[in-house]
């Protein structure tokens, strides 16, 4: 067991606060049962000594144990499946009913009991009636085929109403799923606890995205909403299922409804950023010479009969009219130059807060549990924005682009299939994190023998100083 990492889970502040809240219950339970006894005995002075004792107890414990509790305790709720749970105007309400019931027991007033009475018939009328509201929905949504972080989405969401008397009113519709399957902590965790409370422990925590909020449904009737959503980072959002809510009609609850999603998960590119000074003098001019093969160029090739699968838009219709048949025009290539972005995903362990500390494995755990999967390191998330960034760039002159990462190899491919496949990588890329790390050259000797790769970009953590001259001429160094 690794001492120094059980001590970053752990810390002396939490059994400090563990050891004081235990004596805390421990002492206020024994000044109650001290209390009694001395009552029973018949020493009131001391039973009263030992009740005011005991109630400042009681306070110690409403301030510094019950909070913390509740905290977790909400947390935990949250993730549950619960039918409703009450609001503050609802706890309030609760709160009014139990001083009124206890003036009407106490008094015997009957004027109280009929104030009572109406209080409870508007608990009950708003809990059948916000419980009802939620029958009988269906929620369907749509998002666009490229999502980039940072970037404004459109997504649309539809609710339609199965009830065929009723309207729905003040509904809520959010999705809900995981930024990850599984923790980036939990290899750390398994070293010093047993596998399932480390995986308990670290589980990704459920992520709420509020879709939008429909004010009246009608009866048998659909509804669609255009809403728009900013993803913060790159990375992944698995949809696990949908949630409805509603605080109607007079938000003493907050009735919900989970509803079965259909798997599938979403992929947030990286953002992409201006690439002019990577791009500037570059010994590469894609697109200027005409080669005699097949390609996506602008000048006339051949003519040649029909084939399968075959674009409609290159047929020639004059052709076609003097041959009797359809006759496609074939384009020759403009150079066949090839584009390679290398991202390397080594880099040397870096101080990620402010405070300039490496933040402990308890923070990271904290950290993922309250706000998801921020990214790790803001350097390495530049140096992904600029792999993406060229590759975008180069998609778009026609150029045939290929993404390595570590040394996992893609084949050179084009059009917006081939770039999108490429940003999906880039998405879910991890950096690596080294102690005393110096860069290597040798596993780029493979790369740039290759002789089909025209040009490569080489996007790392290293200075350009540290490579060879050799290299240097072979390729285009981008530090992050």
């Amino acid at each position: 067991m690794n001492l120094e990492t059980l001590r970053q889970l752990f810390s002396l502040r939490d059994l400090r606060n563990a050891i004081l809240a235990s004596a805390v219950v421990v002492g206020g339970l024994g000044l109650a049962l001290f209390t009694l006894w001395a009552h029973r005995t018949g020493n009131v002075r001391l039973a009263g000594a030992a009740a005011i004792a005991s109630l400042v107890f009681v306070l110690l414990i409403l301030i510094f144990v019950v909070p913390p509790l509740a905290k977790n305790a909400s947390a935990e709720a949250s993730q549950m499946n619960l039918p409703f749970e009450f609001t503050a105007g609802g706890a309030v309400f609760l709160g009014l009913m139990a001083i009124v019931g206890f003036s009407a027991w106490n008094t015997g007033n009957n004027l109280l009991f009929l104030v009572l009475s109406f209080l409870m018939a508007a608990l009950i009328v708003g809990f059948a009636v916000g419980n009802f509201c939620l029958k009988k929905l269906d929620v369907k949504m749509r998002f666009p085929e490229t999502i980039f972080a940072g970037q404004t989405t459109p997504i649309l969401v539809s609710l339609h109403n199965r009830k065929r008397l009723f309207p729905s009113f003040s509904i809520v519709a959010e999705v809900r799923g995981k930024e990850r399957e599984k923790s980036l902590v939990v290899a750390e965790l398994k070293k010093i606890l047993p596998e399932k409370w480390a995986e308990k422990l670290s589980a990704p925590p459920i992520v709420k995205l509020i879709l939008d909020y429909f004010v009246y449904l009608p009866r048998g009737e659909t509804v669609e909403n255009k809403t728009e959503h900013i993803f913060p980072h790159r990375g992944r959002f698995i949809i696990k299922d949908f949630e409805l809510s509603t605080k109607f009609p007079f938000g003493f609850f907050r009735h919900r409804r989970r509803l079965p999603a259909q798997s599938a998960e979403i992929v947030i590119f990286p953002p992409l950023a201006s690439i002019e000074e990577e791009t500037e003098n570059l010994p590469l001019e894609i697109g200027k010479i005409v080669t005699q093969k097949r390609g996506l160029g602008q000048d006339l090739l051949a003519l040649r009969d029909y084939q399968p699968m075959d674009d409609l838009r290159r047929v020639d219709w004059k052709a076609t009219a003097r041959a009797n048949r359809l006759i496609i025009r074939e384009f020759s290539a403009e150079d066949d130059r090839k584009i390679t972005v290398f991202l390397d995903t080594n880099l040397p362990e870096e101080a990620t807060d402010e405070t300039g500390k490496k933040p402990t494995l308890r923070e990271r755990v904290e950290a993922e549990k309250k706000g998801g999967f921020a990214p790790v390191s803001a350097r390495f998330e530049r140096g992904v924005s600029l792999a993406a960034s060229l590759l975008a760039h180069f998609a778009e002159e026609q150029a045939e682009i290929r993404l390595i990462i570590d040394g996992k190899k893609e084949e050179f491919g084009i059009g917006k299939q081939q770039l999108y496949q490429a940003l999906k990588s880039l998405a879910l890329a991890e950096p690596q994190f080294h102690q005393n790390w110096r860069f290597s050259t040798e596993k780029l000797d493979e790369i740039f023998t290759e002789k089909e790769n025209s040009y490569t970009f080489f996007v790392t953590a290293a200075n350009e100083a540290d490579f060879p001259d050799e290299l240097i001429q072979k390729a285009k160094i981008v530090s992050y």
